[in-house]
């Protein structure tokens, strides 16, 4: 069975099982809430090798579910994550092993491809409400690329609900994860037989960790349709390690991946060596980074806070006092995100929007950018702003910056991409950093290697610890 064969029978598994036509229930495959490439390309790889193969003595259907609770599969996925489009068109369609399988990398050719193969949230949501299921119903899940529910349940360890789908209870029966241990899977004990619960901080990429395990397993099968999974595979692995040079991110689990996908597509299958003229690695991940790049492009302000956007509440330990705490992260620097917003007043109204409205309610709103400065040389800066007069929140805020400014190199703001910045000049810079009514700054973060999965440890911490 094709990559594509399998995604477009999988929507079908699932519409089945919510009319209750099938016999025995699936297995969600769920990314994290930020669904950016490497969430969704995990999700999706481990569950073609894991469909009806898994768990060992009871093997069932696996159905990767996109966490992305506001956007439908179809055209709206393609305009918020091009990058993905990319890498699938670009990984089944050199050469397409059907004829049917083809399609353009486009809004509307792609558009119309996605919403027949991927299914999100979103369409979980719309296919419950289509076949009129009013009562809450319990359905197990695999989550990769995360390890805690945003609702986790009072009373089961490792069940919980997810935003969009407060009709439906997951409970995890698999976990494979590069993120900081939350402590809110169950043990391996509780899981059936050979499921994975691997949660080990460090790669670069998860699907490094999933691609691992799969050979481990013997669930990798040398197959001419395993070309194409391991192109896709490949693509978030590249993106998330910057192509194998972002410093501090990269580690021998990745190394070893990419060194296994690629001997999979050049390992002389059929397919392969009809499409090894019209692949090359360079370009191939050249190509994604392009599409991820230019990626904010055609959403709006609040789309582009939300886009890769994670969020956690600690509880300080003397105050009692909980503290929201959302992270943004973007692909464009702060300078971009300004003059789209209109000038920095805007982008702070666009921010105070996002950050209080109903669904967010933050205390805390960070943005993260990363992007490719002068010279070619990999680039972060952040931006902290506490929204409201939470004390817990600005003390926090303020252990933060005391205890990991030096780690991360935190330093004052100053042009990355080499761009005349009028909109972040004197007095106008001096709006984004700011300790009254409502503390805020702006950095320029020298270590490149501290992403969120290294600086929201750090914030959540230093408001625990309080």
């Amino acid at each position: 069975m094709t990559l594509l064969q399998f995604l477009r029978q999988a929507r079908q598994v699932h519409l089945k099982f919510i009319s209750g036509a099938l016999s025995e229930p699936p297995i969600y495959v769920i990314g994290n809430p930020s669904a950016d490439l490497d969430s969704i390309v995990s999700a999706i790889i481990y569950s073609y090798c894991a469909n009806n193969r898994l768990p060992v003595k009871t093997p069932r259907p696996h159905i990767p579910l996109l966490n992305l609770p506001n956007f439908p599969a179809g055209t709206e996925l393609y305009r918020l994550r091009p990058e993905f489009s990319a890498a699938l068109w670009s990984s089944t369609n050199f050469p397409a092993l059907n004829n049917e399988e083809q399609f353009e990398n486009t809004l509307h050719s792609a558009g119309n491809f996605l919403r027949d193969h991927v299914m999100t949230i979103a369409d979980f949501a719309q296919s419950l409400e289509d076949q009129n299921v009013l009562k809450q119903i319990l359905v197990d899940a695999t989550l990769v690329d995360w390890n805690a529910f945003p609702r986790p349940s009072k009373t089961d360890k490792g069940s919980g609900s997810l935003t969009g789908l407060p009709g439906v209870s997951f409970r995890t029966i698999g976990c494979i994860d590069h993120h900081v241990d939350e402590h809110s899977m169950p043990s391996i004990d509780e899981l059936p037989e050979g499921q994975p619960m691997i949660i080990q901080p460090g790669p670069g990429s998860c699907v490094s960790l999933i691609t691992r395990e799969l050979q481990q397993r013997n669930l990798w099968d040398s197959t001419p349709e395993m070309v194409q999974v391991a192109k896709l595979a490949l693509s978030a692995v590249l993106i998330d390690t910057s192509n194998l040079t972002a410093e501090g991110k990269v580690t021998d689990i990745d190394r070893m991946a990419v060194e296994f996908l690629q001997s999979q597509i050049e390992g002389g299958s059929q397919a392969a060596v009809n499409s090894k003229n019209n692949w090359e690695l360079e370009a191939f991940y050249k190509s994604i980074l392009y599409a991820k790049q230019n990626s904010l492009d055609l959403l709006t302000m609040d789309e582009v806070l939300d886009r890769d956007y994670k969020d956690w509440t600690e509880t300080s330990q003397s105050s009692g006092k909980t503290v929201k705490m959302g992270f943004c992260s973007a692909v464009r620097p702060m300078r971009w995100i300004v003059q789209k917003a209109g000038s920095p007043e805007k982008f702070l109204d666009a921010a105070r929007s996002f950050a209080t409205s109903k669904e967010k309610d933050l205390d805390v709103l960070v943005i993260m950018t990363a992007f490719t400065g002068t010279n070619g040389k990999f680039c972060r800066e952040l931006f902290v702003s506490v929204m409201g007069d939470n004390e817990s929140a600005v003390e926090g805020v303020k252990k933060f910056v005391e205890h990991s400014s030096h780690h991360l190199g935190l330093i004052d703001w100053s042009p990355l991409d080499g761009e005349d910045i009028p909109e972040l000049t004197g007095d106008c810079l001096l709006t984004l950093n700011e300790e009254s009514p409502l503390w805020r700054k702006l950095w320029v973060q020298t270590n490149a290697a501290g992403s969120r999965k290294q600086v929201a440890p750090l914030l959540r911490a230093a408001v625990a610890k309080l």
